[in-house]
C-alpha cells in the first residue's frame, strides 16, 4: 500500500450505521463460506469489478447490488446497494457504512455516489399533477419541487428563487399535516383556483388565502408520490437529471446545482 493510499484509507470516515442494506446483509447466515477473490492492486481511477460483484451476489443473494467498483485503496471496493453506498474488503465479509474522504484533496468521495444512487427517474413524474411556472427560456433548466404551502422554509425558498431565470418549475403540493394542520386545506384551495400558479405565488409571498371551492385535486396522489420517492421533508428539490436536494438553498447554489446536472448529462 502506498503512503497516499494509506492516508486515504486511514482518513476515511467510515461510520458504521444501521441501514436497510446492513439488515439485508446481516440476514445471511454467518456460516456461509466466503469466496476467495484474488485481485490485482487497485488503480487510482475507479474501475468496475464483475468478479467481485458476482462473489457478493453469491454471498448475499437477498441483497441487490447495483455496482461494485474498485477504489484507490487496494483491497477496498465501493458497493452500491439500492440507495445505499458502502465499502467492503476483498473477502466480502467486512462492510463499512459512511463517507470516504481524500484528505489531501479535501474531497468527499462518497457524496456524489450517494446522490447518483438516490436519483429519481423524472420521466415517471406525473407533471399534470404539478403547478407549472416558466421563467424566461424554460427549456434551459427544469426543477421539480415538493413543497408545503405552510412550510416556512418553502416560503423562504420561493423568495430565494424569485431572481432565477431560464427555468421551468413543476411544484407538487405536498402538505405535511402532522406539522401544519391547515396545509392540506390550503393546498387544495390553491390547486382549485382559476390560476393555480398565481394563487401559489400570492399565498407564498403575500399570504393571500384562496377562496376557491373544493375540486378534484392531486394532493393525496402527491403525498403518495413523495413517499414513494423518499421525500420526508419540505422543500425537496429535484433536478432535471433526477438528483435530490433538500432545504431552502440560496438562488446561486440552486443555479449551480442545476447547471452541474445539465453539464453532466451533456457530457454523457
Amino acid at each position: 500500500m502506498t503512503q497516499r493510499s494509506l492516508r486515504l484509507f486511514s482518513a476515511a470516515a467510515l461510520t458504521v450505521g444501521v441501514s436497510t442494506a446492513y439488515a439485508q446483509l446481516a440476514s445471511t447466515p454467518t456460516s456461509s463460506p466466503l469466496m476467495k477473490v484474488t485481485l490485482a492492486q487497485a488503480p487510482e481511477s475507479a474501475q468496475s469489478d464483475p468478479g467481485m460483484l458476482l462473489a457478493l451476489q453469491k454471498l448475499y443473494p437477498t441483497t441487490t447490488f447495483k455496482s461494485v467498483i474498485r477504489t484507490a485503496v487496494p483491497g477496498i471496493f465501493e458497493v452500491t446497494m439500492g440507495t445505499n453506498v458502502a465499502y467492503v474488503d476483498q473477502t466480502g465479509r467486512y462492510f463499512f457504512f459512511g463517507h470516504m474522504y481524500d484528505m489531501p484533496g479535501q474531497k468527499d468521495l462518497t457524496a456524489s455516489k450517494l446522490e447518483d444512487a438516490n436519483k429519481i427517474d423524472v420521466a415517471t413524474l406525473p407533471l399534470a399533477d404539478a403547478i407549472k411556472v416558466v421563467k424566461g427560456d424554460g427549456s434551459k433548466r427544469t426543477l421539480y419541487l415538493f413543497s408545503d404551502p405552510d412550510c416556512p422554509f418553502c416560503k423562504q425558498l420561493e423568495q430565494n428563487m424569485a431572481g432565477l431565470t431560464d427555468l421551468t418549475i413543476y411544484t407538487f403540493l405536498f402538505p405535511l399535516e402532522g406539522l401544519h394542520p391547515q396545509a392540506k386545506q390550503r393546498a387544495v384551495a390553491i390547486w382549485c383556483s382559476q390560476d393555480r400558479a398565481k394563487a401559489w405565488d400570492a399565498y407564498m409571498h403575500q399570504g393571500t388565502v384562496p377562496t376557491s371551492l373544493p375540486c378534484d385535486n392531486p394532493v393525496e396522489r402527491n403525498i403518495a408520490l413523495g413517499q414513494k420517492f423518499g421525500v420526508t421533508g419540505t422543500p425537496t428539490l429535484i433536478a432535471g437529471d433526477g438528483r435530490k436536494m433538500p432545504g431552502a438553498a440560496p438562488a446561486e447554489r440552486i443555479a449551480q446545482w442545476l447547471d452541474a446536472g445539465a453539464a453532466r448529462s451533456t457530457a454523457q
